[in-house]
């Protein structure tokens, strides 16, 4: 499933990709949107507070990876407060981001944390990110 959003605002365009995927949940979490694959946090948007004023989405990663997409592309990818320790790797959000490659990071967290019948759901339907 693909987005192109040119004129969605980056919280929405996150919103449209996440609740696609099953028994996920938004909540308010320490004044940010963040999002659950059952009971554990895999995403988190910032508008900016963290990083220059830029937004950002924060979302959880598997071993090794949030070091290898910030050393291949520090200006896009960060290693983000709080979370950062725990391999979480955050996404600047600009006009010009690989939306693809945001919803497949977004995929791959919620992997990490949902519960196995929501698994078997998405194997169900054929989501193959």
């Amino acid at each position: 499933m693909s987005f192109k959003p040119r004129t969605i605002p980056p919280l929405q365009h996150i919103r449209r990709m996440i609740e696609t995927l099953p028994e996920t949940s938004e909540q308010i979490s320490h004044g940010s949107p963040t999002w659950w694959g059952g009971k554990k946090t895999f995403a988190t948007y910032h508008d900016g507070h963290y990083d220059d004023r830029q937004p950002s989405v924060w979302i959880k990663a598997a071993p090794g990876m949030q070091d290898a997409l910030v050393t291949a592309n520090p200006e896009r990818f960060f290693r983000p407060k709080y979370l950062g320790p725990s391999g979480w790797v955050a996404v600047r959000l600009r006009p010009d981001s690989d939306w693809d490659e945001i919803e497949a990071l977004l995929v791959q967290g919620y992997r990490l944390v949902a519960p196995r019948r929501a698994l078997a759901v998405l194997s169900q339907v054929g989501w193959t990110t």
